[in-house]
């Protein structure tokens, strides 16, 4: 084969096989074909698409370039969960537990953040001891014992994604559905799952800002992981405005724990339930979906839930007593009030002005080699739909610094006030399976 010819064939809209897919990929994964002919490949799949055979052989294709994660020592339907992200999506630390509790095996991969506040590892760190450094056996006989682990990512996971990714970076080319689709997917399938639901976000804080876009990228996701032989359901949920009211580290991990008592907000508990009904459904512990969300709602009710999560902080090196004691997170020196100068309704929550005013506190990393301060963030007051008086406090920052002015006006003009009357976004969109 030659590199030059698949270019030619993709450009003109052919159709590549799954042969030809594997010679691409093997061979820019071992350099042997140029980055200029892999851009310009790139640019073709950009405009010409894909097929769903193509799709999901570009999958397979980066899972085989790396490590894939054996999770067969672990009993019982591992099913994972992924979210494209968004600002105070603190899912996975109250989800995972939740879940655990019901009985379904959560054996996680997770990773760093980058970008406004740390990944799912960096808000786990925030509780005091917690660590992700366990090998693969240790791994599976916590899953085994306790139904919950979490563990880091590996970093031979997908070579071919990452440096994929980086391309596509710096050539145009990243808002392609089917590369942004195998990407995500490879990713999951390497990480030994037998079942995945997707968190599919949408809205001024996600990466898919327009709901068709959102609703293109859960299909094609769907699609390749059923046609890969792993189960997959996707939901199409909101980031028109941060989830939940805490944005930052040792916030949000505080938020989590919240719900799991039974006091979280109710936009985190609406997603858990429906992200963990899916989990409970596909690992075969319910035989349907209402009746998964009622043995979550029990678990929670119970006190199994908020158990469940004092078992994995602890066997993992923490100190499980913060979840009764707050007060051990990291907190911040000082916390400053965000007030507005007009009284009317909140109609718009510019999140990703959110949470770069988090990042700017010392939430996030603006590059891998930053350093976060786990204490700081941001709490909301005021959401979407909600009235205010001038005067009032939308939010409060958390920060070390009392030089925050810049921060306190950014969070200001991510607000909108409008006089008439407004509804709440809706949370869940849709549902693809």
């Amino acid at each position: 084969m030659r590199m030059v010819d698949l270019i030619e064939k993709k450009r003109d809209g052919g159709e590549l096989t799954k042969e030809e897919i594997n010679f691409i990929i093997q061979g820019y994964t071992k350099d042997e074909i140029p980055e200029y002919q892999i851009s310009a490949l790139a640019m073709a799949i950009f405009f010409q698409d894909m097929t769903p055979q193509e799709r999901a052989s570009l999958t397979m294709a980066m899972v085989e370039s790396g490590d894939q994660i054996d999770l067969s020592a672990i009993e019982g339907i591992k099913v994972d969960k992924h979210s494209t992200g968004g600002v105070g999506d603190k899912t996975t630390i109250a989800l995972a537990p939740l879940v655990a509790a019901v009985g379904v095996p959560v054996a996680k991969m997770s990773g760093r953040g980058l970008g406004h506040t740390g990944g799912t590892i960096d808000k786990l760190e925030a509780i005091p001891g917690f660590h992700v450094e366990i090998d693969t056996l240790e791994f599976s006989e916590l899953v085994n014992k306790n139904k919950l682990a979490v563990i880091g990512q590996t970093t031979n996971l997908t070579p071919a994604d990452k440096k994929l990714y980086g391309l596509r970076d710096v050539t145009a080319t990243v808002n392609s559905i089917p590369l942004i689709a195998s990407s995500i997917m490879s990713k999951k399938i390497a990480s030994g799952a037998d079942a995945i639901v997707l968190d599919v976000k949408t809205g001024s804080g996600a990466f898919m800002k327009e709901l068709e876009k959102s609703q293109e990228l859960a299909e094609a996701m769907v699609e390749i992981g059923n046609n890969l032989g792993r189960q997959t359901m996707a939901i199409i949920s909101d980031m028109n405005q941060p989830l939940g009211f805490a944005v930052g580290n040792a916030l949000e991990v505080k938020e989590a724990i919240e719900m799991l008592k039974g006091n979280g907000p109710d936009d985190l508990l609406e997603l858990c339930l429906t992200l963990g009904s899916y989990m409970v459904y596909l690992a075969k512990q319910a035989t349907s979906i209402e009746e998964a969300r009622v043995k979550l709602q029990e678990v929670i009710a119970n006190g199994a839930a908020i158990d469940k999560l004092k078992t994995f902080i602890e066997a993992q090196g923490g100190d499980a007593t913060v979840v009764d004691n707050l007060e051990k997170l990291p907190y911040a020196a000082f916390d400053i009030p965000v007030k507005v100068t007009e009284s009317g309704y909140i109609s718009e929550i510019v999140a990703n002005k959110i949470g770069l005013a988090a990042m700017k506190l010392g939430a996030g990393r603006a590059t891998k080699a930053s350093t976060i301060d786990l204490s700081v963030g941001i709490i909301l007051h005021k959401k979407i739909g909600d009235q205010v008086k001038a005067g009032d406090a939308i939010a409060t920052l958390y920060s070390n610094s009392q030089d925050v002015d810049e921060v306190v006006e950014l969070v200001q003009r991510s607000y909108t006030i409008v006089q008439e009357q407004v509804k709440p976004p809706t949370l869940i969109y849709n549902t693809i399976s």
